[in-house]
């Protein structure tokens, strides 16, 4: 029986291209695996991190990307707020605002071998235990794919196909009984390269640079969002105006708008050999703070770097996957304690907690090395140097 890969990757978004890409140099047989579907084009928020391992392969120079420069946090009906820049960690930008649509294609124009064309409908470890099995569709034929490890890399119900699946139900979950509507909009001042948080009692209001617009982020209750999506643009903005306020003019133009349910789910991975979940497949986050496709990213890198220092006999082995698991506990559970905590805290009305709220706020302004600290985690993660 033929070698088996060293790693198959199931899931060819940003977070399974980036693997494939930081794997490329080290010696060992991976496949990318995934659909020929076209990403959505929607905006994406990039932390400076996120950029740095972008660069590392060779994907960040042809991106259109609108820096985030500044960060205001307030909250409607309560007092306190918060203006953070990069200039003081510093750096150019605490991040990037891209295409989505981009950034998948910049990312596949980097591979040097393109994802194989298919999908993983089932797997199971081989018989001697060294490998796992793919059942893999592609080109209308089911194919046979031997790999010490795979790599679950997207969302979806690929996890639960797999003869050992169990161990990657979600173990964490929460519903926050909220929607996002998500739209371009344009306003009467210029953005100036900043963003804003906006915290209201039904959820979070965020507004991106996104070239001479923003990208907005309306967290929302479930009816408030299918009715806004049903506004007419004078209307919905009227409404965006009320909610947001007066920061940066009138609103005057929005564009097509969407909406999606927002939850928290999370998998208490098990160290078991030869399959990891990494990025959505692993943990799907609320977007405040913008943490989800850059925890998946780092995901990514880390396991890329341990699998080139790892004799290639013992990857996928269980104690390849439990050094894996301990080594990203620590950011993984930072960046999912972070963002829930976000929204539970700030999306109520409850005075007491307003008014703490409006406290840490303005202490965080007048603190400059809090906000350093706390800027520097979002945009490195949790093993960031202070």
């Amino acid at each position: 029986m033929a070698e088996p890969l060293d790693i198959v990757i199931a899931g060819n978004g940003p977070v399974g291209m980036l693997l494939a890409l930081a794997l490329e140099s080290s010696g060992l047989d991976s496949v990318l695996v995934g659909s020929e579907r076209e990403p959505a084009d929607r905006p994406i928020a990039l932390a400076y991190n996120s950029r740095i391992l972008l660069e590392r392969v060779g994907a960040f120079r042809a991106l259109a990307a609108t820096p985030i420069q500044s960060i205001h946090v307030s909250q409607r009906g309560g007092f306190g707020r918060t203006l953070m820049r990069a200039s003081e960690c510093g750096l150019e930008a605490f991040g990037y605002v891209v295409s989505y649509s981009d950034l998948c294609a910049s990312l596949r124009k980097s591979l040097a071998t393109p994802a194989l064309a298919g999908e993983v409908r089932r797997y199971a470890p081989s018989r001697q235990g060294d490998s796992m099995e793919l059942e893999v569709a592609s080109d209308g034929a089911q194919r046979v794919l031997q790999a010490r490890l795979l790599v679950l890399a997207e969302g979806g119900p690929l996890a639960q196909r797999g003869s050992s699946a169990g161990r990657f139900a979600w173990t964490g979950r929460r519903d926050y009984g909220q929607s996002a509507v998500v739209a371009l909009v344009r306003t009467e001042r210029a953005h100036g390269n900043g963003a804003w948080e906006r915290f209201t009692p039904e959820g979070p209001i965020a507004l991106l640079p996104f070239g001479d617009r923003l990208a907005l982020i309306w967290s929302t209750t479930h009816e408030s969002a299918h009715a806004l999506c049903a506004l007419n643009d004078a209307a919905f903005l009227a409404r965006l105006s009320g909610a947001f306020g007066a920061r940066l003019g009138r609103f005057v133009e929005a564009g097509a708008r969407s909406e999606f349910a927002l939850a928290l789910r999370y998998r208490r991975s098990s160290p078991e050999p030869r399959v990891l979940a990494i990025g959505n497949a692993a943990q799907t986050l609320h977007p405040v703070a913008g943490q989800g496709l850059n925890l998946g990213l780092r995901d990514a890198w880390d396991l890329a770097r341990l699998a080139e220092g790892t004799e290639r006999a013992a990857i996928g082995s269980g104690a390849f996957v439990r050094r894996y698991v301990a080594a990203r506990a620590l950011d993984r559970g930072a960046g999912i304690g972070i963002t829930d905590a976000l929204v539970r805290v700030f999306s109520n009305d409850n005075r007491v907690l307003s008014g703490l709220r409006g406290a840490g706020l303005a202490a965080l302004d007048l603190a400059p090395p809090a906000r350093r600290f706390f800027a520097r985690r979002m945009m490195f993660g949790a093993r960031a140097l202070p």
